[in-house]
């Protein structure tokens, strides 16, 4: 595996993130330091993690505030990721087909609770008449994923929705529709045909009309090789281009693709007033249940219909979704109350906290600079703590860099080991990043090779970062 370096050094000069050039222009004043810092963070996080590219946006309030950039999405050619570079959206594809299934019931033109076939008159399906709209969208219906079978999906061009469902048609049910979870693209393939019905019209069609309209999104259906990303993959340690992969068997679950701020601002229109109506817009977020009442849920997050939902460490509701595809992870996330949207794209699947990662993209933007203000630890040179259940030591440096405060967490660790053990590139040291301007840390993004981790400071005066509910990484510094 190859080992990335990364002394305090490369950390100070790793901002070679840009911002969308309309954003660029303003002097770098204190209003431009949130910008300054997600810029660093995103830097930092192509430099730890190996990924050929990525681009991330915030937006607040329906407007675009910030547009990163970094790396590649040309490795051959060495065109860097711009603005306009278009990635693939893996899974954050399905919440287009929900925000489309909930504006056609908002229409009363498909109701989530109905069986499914009442829309799919010209299919014959060999299940149970009581899959609905709502048991796809939540993955209760008992369909099942991608089987070994479908090893060579992606080598097929299907002419029609119908035909990709075809594929999975007569495959046996895993449960009863409505008693487990268990999470299925090709129920979303099914439910972007009942999406057709609903609407009598192609369902790249109506998505493209009605959810997509003038945002940089669309189908993977041709390339662009103006903007497009060439899709990457780890393979030994080493990234290489990926081979050429059709999603006409899911468009509605993994076949769209487009750019990080059109990503964001489809987030921000969800939330829109008049997109949805409000009532549609809580439903689609309000937490599904299973028939007995148990809620669905995946891992620590409540599914919705087709968004999961969960609360941050602050207290804030976020709804949201990630996915992982060939050449492609990808997140949005939303923070309804705060009118906050954070989208983060990348050209490689790696082993990542991708959720976590767009949190800390976003937490500059959301900091109180009135907080608790605790000098930048510039006097450190080595920490002591704990890697889940193991202790750790090792050396550390900080420094005021760019008005803000950053530093590095030398490894040769258990944290170090862990590391290690991922499939993608490693690094010696771990880069700090305050996430508020000057000579503090209160608060910073602890970039890691497996994503970016909230690095709070605690009562104690150590800092803690949570890897998982089992693995946290606690952190006291020393003379």
């Amino acid at each position: 595996m190859t080992r990335h370096h990364t002394p305090l050094i490369l950390i100070a000069l790793a901002a070679i993130g840009c911002n969308n050039p309309a954003l660029a222009k303003t002097p770098q004043t204190d209003a431009d330091a949130p910008r300054r810092i997600a810029d660093a963070i995103l830097a930092a996080q192509i430099e730890a993690n190996g990924v050929p590219g990525m681009a991330a946006a915030v937006t607040r309030d329906g407007t675009l505030i910030w547009v990163g950039t970094a790396g590649y999405r040309d490795l051959e050619r060495k065109l860097p990721v711009d603005p306009d570079t278009s990635f693939r959206l893996a899974s954050v594809s399905k919440l287009l087909t929900a925000t489309a299934a909930i504006m056609l019931h908002d229409r009363k033109r498909l109701d989530l609770d109905a069986p499914v076939q009442r829309y799919l008159p010209g299919l014959h399906l060999s299940w149970p008449a009581d899959i609905t709209p709502r048991h796809l969208a939540a993955h209760m219906s008992g369909i099942p994923h991608y089987q070994d079978v479908d090893a060579a999906r992606g080598k097929v061009r299907f002419g029609s929705v119908n035909e990709a469902v075809a594929i999975f048609a007569n495959r046996p049910l895993l449960f009863a529709p409505g008693t487990r979870y268990q999470y299925s693209s090709y129920g979303y393939t099914l439910l972007s045909a009942a999406i057709e019905g609903a609407a009598d019209m192609p369902f790249l069609s109506f998505v493209s009309r009605a959810i997509i309209q003038d945002l940089p999104l669309r189908p993977d259906l041709a390339p662009d090789p103006a903007h497009d990303t060439v899709a990457y993959e780890f393979e030994g340690g080493a990234i290489r281009p990926a081979a050429s992969h059709d999603y006409s068997y899911s468009w509605g679950g993994a076949g769209f693709r487009g750019t990080a701020h059109g990503v964001a601002l489809f987030g921000a229109r969800v939330m829109r007033d008049g997109f949805l109506s409000p009532k549609a817009r809580a439903m689609m977020w309000t937490p599904s249940l299973m028939n007995d009442g148990t809620p669905v849920m995946e891992g620590e997050d409540r599914v919705a219909f087709g968004w999961r939902i969960r609360t941050d460490n602050d207290g804030q509701r976020i709804a949201h979704h990630a996915g992982a595809a060939i050449g492609a992870r990808s997140a949005l996330m939303l923070y309804p109350e705060r009118g906050e949207s954070v989208a983060l794209l990348s050209n490689a699947v790696w082993v990542s906290d991708i959720t976590e990662t767009a949190a800390m993209l976003a937490a500059p933007f959301q900091a109180d600079p009135t907080g608790p203000q605790t000098p930048c630890p510039i006097w450190a040179s080595q920490y002591s703590g704990s890697f889940g259940d193991k202790p750790v030591t090792g050396t550390v440096r900080f420094a005021i860099t760019d008005g803000i405060c950053r530093g590095t967490l030398g490894l040769g660790n258990a944290a170090g080991d862990w590391f290690d053990a991922l499939p993608q590139t490693s690094t010696d040291g771990l880069a700090v990043i305050s996430i508020l301007p000057g000579d503090r840390l209160d608060r910073g993004a602890l970039v890691t090779p497996s994503g970016t981790y909230d690095f709070r400071r605690q009562p104690d005066g150590s800092f803690v970062a949570a890897l998982s509910p089992a693995r946290k990484f606690v952190v006291r510094l020393q003379r």
